[in-house]
């Protein structure tokens, strides 16, 4: 007679079956009580919404791919801590959608970029990485200093925060009147204010 065990890892599609069940089921027991804890859920003091100009540098974060080789996680571990500062805490994430902590480093942790350096460091960097640091691996992105912000969709983008995702933005009026204020700026001139917010809430 064969063993209960045996039938399963003979048969494909049940082994199947139970392999989803299992990681299911591990997957909740980890998931599940997170959601019910105030460290994890609860904004850190000093926490704000992102601005229409740092919403919009968000984007170009995400569009150029600069989250593939800079992680946003300090981990909790002195060697991280001396250089990057203090470690990330999941009340500074509560609002990102989608969350940017990577695990790749290619480039350094940005977690705590914001105020770090100037704008103008910031704009050298981007437009010629090797100017400031000689041993950069990082391409240039010149093309940020051309493209103008056109803010068609970032109004659409603050209401989806607010309604979506409960971030505490004020109204339409108030929304538009911030949206207003990205006209004529660069997608540089966005990225540069999206870094100098990066772990500004907690120094």
């Amino acid at each position: 007679m064969k063993f209960k065990h045996e039938i399963i890892e003979k048969n494909v599609g049940l082994l199947a079956i139970f392999t989803i069940i299992a990681i299911s089921f591990g997957g909740l027991v980890q998931i599940t009580p997170l959601l019910f804890q105030n460290e994890t859920t609860t904004p850190v003091t000093g926490l704000k919404p992102y601005t229409a100009l740092q919403m919009e540098g968000r984007d170009v974060y995400i569009r150029e791919g600069c989250n593939s080789c800079h992680s946003q996680m300090i981990r909790p571990f002195r060697s991280e801590t001396e250089r990057y500062g203090h470690y990330s805490v999941a009340g500074e994430s509560v609002w990102e959608h989608p969350f940017l902590w990577g695990s790749k480093r290619t480039g350094p942790d940005l977690a705590r970029v914001g105020g770090r350096y100037s704008d103008d460091w910031h704009r050298i960097h981007l437009l010629d990485p090797r100017i400031v640091v000689p041993e950069s691996n990082m391409p240039g992105f010149p093309w940020l200093e051309e493209n103008e912000l056109d803010g068609k969709s970032t109004l659409k983008k603050l209401q989806i925060f607010r309604d979506q995702f409960g971030v505490p933005y004020g109204d339409d009026e108030a929304l538009a009147k911030d949206v207003e204020s990205i006209k004529g700026k660069t997608e540089m001139d966005a990225l540069i204010a999206y870094l100098q917010s990066l772990g500004t809430a907690l120094k």
